[in-house]
């Protein structure tokens, strides 16, 4: 193919630069809502003042990083359209599906209820501001749940089958696109990791007040609530990281290789626990992957295929083939991608011709419904993707970068659980203010939930490159034929803009969390 790869890389760093930045205040939005919903309802079951104070607070700085959240959250839709058209254009009646029904259901119930929750204080009863709290917290979710459905499918492509004369992917079962196994632990993975991010944020601010000797009760309170959603959230986000990774070793190999950095193919084998990678590895080299590693033994293949003994493939054997494990090369995908494409042109040339012969002789190759078409599927068009590339070596994604992300997103995840646990005992023993380490350390740990939460981000979306949709279609077939240099321009403009936003945004939370909670709850 005859791609500009400079507008491959730098559409791709504007999606990128676009979903990081929005990854910033989803977090905050998705977690928040439900604390605050739970900090209302313990102020309608009480009548306690206070508690409604603390929801006012937490709910005015939900409502600045909702607001900008939106913003950067439709430029990233725009650019499906505008940066990878032809993305669109293959997958559009699949992908579009879920994002229609995040935003006629689940934005527009979150959007209606917003409003009733930031100005129906003493206008409407407790009873029904507290619904509208809990539906907004719901939207929101509902919002995550199917942007989270759409990145899970093309993660594994489910429920669909291919026109060849559309050359689109059509939908057929919208319940398998719906409950695809990817796409639930993705959903389960995400947004708990999100709630993560949102609970040390709450403590973290509450820190900063409680060592400023303010509202301390106002702060501890706030700590309380935040503390233990956070630690059941932070142990379901490893539960949950557990079936993630399951998913990846069944469906994406490749990725569970650079983010093991395991070249060669095992039994039984290791997981990584710390190690670093040796520069310049690639695949089919003799050096080794690590310049040194500490491993647990067998804990890879249980974790990746419930079983001990189980073979790990490893990155040269998914690039250059495993015979012994019935694994092909490649570059056999390649040839075989090509003849699926191939066969694709010559029955559109067919029809656009009027050779119904042919036609009629090719059509049943594109029918799974048919033993030639399951046939021709099995063989040849599982690996359509793969006849838009040009080297085996191209399905490698950047190991070195998926590997140390995995390895930081997972350490920071323990290192959580266990910083959740602690400010949990002392706040429960009225013991908190008295640790100032541990405040200070709460402060420290706020950055680090955003590195864990965007590290997790880096592991899904570089680990299953070149893929746009797995094994389907790569980056370059993608993209939209644009100039490359004007996704320069439009990526430097967005630079420039996102970040004058983030810093609008903390510039305003600063001056809020500065005056702190009105008294009185009004």
């Amino acid at each position: 193919m005859d791609i500009d790869m400079s507008l491959v890389d730098w559409s791709r760093a504007q999606f990128a630069l676009t979903a990081m930045y929005h990854w910033i205040f989803v977090p905050l939005t998705l977690g928040m809502t439900f604390m605050i919903a739970i900090m209302e309802t313990i102020y309608v079951r009480t009548g306690k003042e206070e508690w409604k104070r603390i929801t006012k607070f937490w709910g005015k700085l939900f409502g600045i990083n909702f607001a900008i959240g939106v913003a950067t959250g439709i430029i990233l839709e725009f650019e499906f359209g505008t940066n990878w058209s032809n993305y669109s254009w293959f997958v559009g009646d699949i992908f579009g599906a879920p994002l229609a029904i995040e935003g006629i259901m689940a934005f527009f119930m979150e959007s209606t209820f917003i409003a009733v929750m930031f100005f129906g204080w003493n206008k409407v009863s407790k009873k029904f501001h507290l619904t509208s709290t809990w539906l907004v917290a719901i939207g929101a979710n509902l919002s995550a749940l199917w942007i989270l459905v759409a990145n899970g499918w093309m993660q594994f492509p489910v429920g669909t089958v291919f026109n060849p004369d559309t050359a689109r992917n059509e939908m057929v079962s919208f319940w398998d696109v719906l409950f695809s196994p990817v796409a639930i632990n993705k959903f389960l993975h995400t947004i708990s990791s999100a709630y993560v991010v949102s609970a040390i944020f709450i403590i973290a601010i509450s820190s900063w007040f409680i060592l400023k000797k303010r509202n301390l009760v106002f702060a501890k309170k706030s700590i309380l609530v935040a503390a233990t959603f956070g630690l059941i959230t932070s142990v379901f986000v490893a539960l949950t990281g557990d079936g993630s990774a399951y998913q990846v070793a069944q469906k994406q190999p490749m990725k569970l290789a650079a983010m093991e950095g395991l070249y060669d193919g095992q039994t039984e084998a290791g997981l990584v626990v710390v190690g670093a990678l040796t520069p310049g590895k690639e695949p089919g080299d003799s050096k080794d992957a690590y310049l040194f590693k500490f491993e647990i033994p067998k804990v890879l293949s249980f974790l990746g295929y419930r079983s001990a003994d189980a073979f790990v493939p490893g990155v040269n054997d998914l690039v250059y083939g495993n015979e012994e494990q019935g694994m092909i090369s490649a570059e056999e995908k390649i040839e075989r991608g090509k003849v699926a494409i191939q066969t694709l042109k010559d029955y559109k040339t067919a029809k656009d011709e009027g050779d119904m012969e042919t036609v009629a002789q090719l059509a049943p190759l594109f029918d799974r419904e048919t033993a030639e078409g399951q046939d021709f599927y099995e063989n040849y068009f599982r690996y359509f993707g793969y006849g838009y590339l040009n080297s085996p070596t191209d399905i490698v994604p950047n190991v070195p970068l998926t590997f140390y992300s995995f390895h930081i997103m997972v350490a920071l995840g323990f290192f959580f659980i266990l910083f959740f646990l602690i400010v949990l005992w002392f706040t429960v023993k009225n013991k908190i203010d008295r640790k100032k380490w541990l405040l200070r350390l709460s402060l420290l740990t706020f950055p680090l939930a955003f590195i864990a939460s965007q590290a997790g981000w880096i592991v899904a979306e570089v680990g299953r490159q070149p893929w746009v949709i797995q094994d389907l279609m790569p980056t370059v077939a993608a993209v939209s034929r644009l100039d490359a240099s004007a996704v320069q321009l439009t990526f430097i403009l967005f630079a420039i803009i996102f970040t004058s936003l983030l810093i609008a945004e903390v510039s305003i939370m600063v001056k809020a969390i500065k005056n702190g909670p009105k008294e009185g709850g009004k």
